[in-house]
């Protein structure tokens, strides 16, 4: 007689790391919240205002390209901090482990909290709210910054547009740069810590408005672009909302990541000729 074990049947190692998940459960308090804001959001305002404008004059790239690179390191540093506090939580970096902790599963219902991949559904809603905020409603949620800080303005080497230039046709690299950058932004930097690491833990210090909360403190991660403060955190609240909702992070990388699909079309573009 023979006996089938079950696929979904977890190995000793796997239950481990299920404990280790489990035993974790600690709310983080508001300083470490901010403590960690601070370990990744001021490295990112030191790369844009100091660091760039002091190496650009001497860079060999595009100042756009140099400042992309600069971009990419501090999303790179995020992703070291976020896989740091992981380890030193979970005493491992196993991805049975990680997987939970981090809420990257199938959404869960509300009610029940039984996966439910119909759940999915929620994303074309949440992605035509980031559009409309960044297509239209961008300009008059920030135009108080520019009244307020009227010196507040983005420095030329921020501005995406200046690389539509003929010197990257057929620059293929470029594609390269732009990939690796997505990786970060929208996966293992960005998402990988604010709504992975944080928001799961954020309970404890801001309630049932966590999500808010993380919208707001993922918002003023972006010191280096303050002129867009009031859109980013409002369309931070479409990444944040359903991950909470939810319990699932991967509604959250497909909320932000459908972001980048027209700068993706238009790297395309410059790099075969049709625009710069």
């Amino acid at each position: 007689m023979t006996t089938t074990v079950a696929k979904d049947q977890y190995s000793p190692a796997d239950e481990r790391d299920r404990t280790a998940v489990e035993q974790e459960t600690g709310q983080y308090s508001l300083w470490k919240i901010l403590g960690i804001w601070a370990l990744v959001s001021l490295p990112m305002a030191l790369l844009t205002w100091v660091v760039a404008p002091a190496i650009i004059p001497y860079s060999p790239l595009h100042p756009g390209i140099t400042f992309w690179l600069l971009m990419i390191a501090g999303m790179v540093w995020e992703f070291v901090v976020a896989l740091v506090i992981l380890y030193r939580e979970l005493g491992t970096l196993r991805w049975s482990a990680v997987r939970e902790r981090l809420w990257l599963q199938t959404p869960r219902n509300p009610g029940t909290d039984q996966p439910n991949a119909g759940l999915y559904w929620w994303l074309l809603p949440l992605i035509l709210y980031d559009g409309l905020v960044a297509l239209i409603l961008a300009g008059y949620l920030d135009a108080p910054v520019a009244w307020l800080f009227p010196a507040l303005q983005a420095p030329p080497f921020t501005e995406m547009s200046q690389l539509a230039t003929p010197e990257f046709h057929g620059k293929w690299w470029i594609l390269g740069i732009t990939l690796v950058s997505f990786l970060f932004n929208y996966f293992l930097g960005e998402a990988f810590l604010w709504h992975g690491v944080l928001l799961p833990k954020m309970q404890g210090a801001f309630g049932k408005y966590d999500w808010v909360a993380n919208a707001v403190l993922f918002g003023f991660y972006h010191l280096h672009k303050p002129w867009a403060l009031p859109s980013i955190i409002v369309s931070n609240l479409a990444y944040s909302w359903p991950a909470r909702r939810f319990r699932s992070n991967w509604m959250a990388v497909a909320v932000h990541g459908a972001e980048g699909l027209p700068t993706l079309v238009i790297v395309l573009a410059v790099i075969l000729g049709l625009v710069g």
